[in-house]
């Protein structure tokens, strides 16, 4: 994994450059934007949009949308797919730039449990920052996750602030679920896996990268929808 993510990098690093300094100057000029999003976990984000080119992408959870620009820009560098995103708020209409947004770009206000109809059947890259409580993990695992397409890349964020998931968290509940099926998964986050951010952060300064807003947790883990269980 850290080969393919090099790869990536080395592939992207002139669009990548790019988009940070884009995302910077988003901040600078949002006064109210709170990125949730770290620098690493942002790229992968980016790098994996860029690789995959999904049809359609589907975020649960946006805030003031610093993950839905990251995941805009991939959509607008690759020349296709459209993003679905979600949430129970809409601060993300008054900031994600219009030109960003373009046409590719779809916002569904409620709670998921009632719109969860309008994810595409096509979903080609899930993304989910959303409530961490334990209560809509189990939802979401039992619900949305059925809907995804084996392989399907998957994110979700807020995982590993320590060394391990938080009891009683989505966090512990997705890492239950996936090692219930085997299925890897792959995290930088600097309190777990410091030897991959390490390693992502020797590539980073290789190829120019310096990051946006220069946080370093990235507590997000990325993997792979298993096969349906029988």
């Amino acid at each position: 994994m850290l080969e393919f993510l090099s790869g990536l990098y080395r592939r992207h690093a002139g669009d990548l450059a790019q988009v940070v300094a884009q995302q910077r100057a988003f901040l600078a000029g949002s006064p109210t934007v709170t990125p949730q999003l770290d620098d690493v976990e942002a790229e992968l984000t980016y790098l994996l949009l860029r690789h995959h080119r999904p049809s359609h992408v589907v975020e649960i959870g946006t805030y003031w949308g610093w993950s839905t620009t990251w995941i805009l820009s991939a959509l607008r560098d690759n020349g296709h797919g459209h993003l679905h995103s979600f949430d129970r708020v809409d601060h993300v209409r008054r900031t994600v730039p219009p030109a960003l947004a373009g046409d590719r770009w779809t916002f569904h206000r409620g709670d998921l449990r009632e719109t969860i109809g309008d994810v595409p059947a096509g979903t080609g890259y899930l993304f989910v920052d959303a409530d961490h409580g334990r209560r809509f993990g189990r939802w979401y695992l039992a619900n949305l996750f059925p809907r995804i397409a084996p392989g399907t890349p998957t994110s979700v964020h807020d995982v590993f602030h320590l060394r391990w998931a938080r009891p009683f968290t989505e966090g512990a509940e997705v890492l239950r679920w996936l090692r219930a099926r085997g299925v890897p998964w792959f995290t930088a986050a600097r309190p777990a896996a410091r030897e991959h951010l390490r390693a992502l952060d020797a590539v980073r300064a290789e190829v120019g990268i310096t990051g946006a807003r220069g946080t370093t947790t990235n507590p997000m883990i990325f993997f792979a929808m298993p096969p349906v269980s029988g």
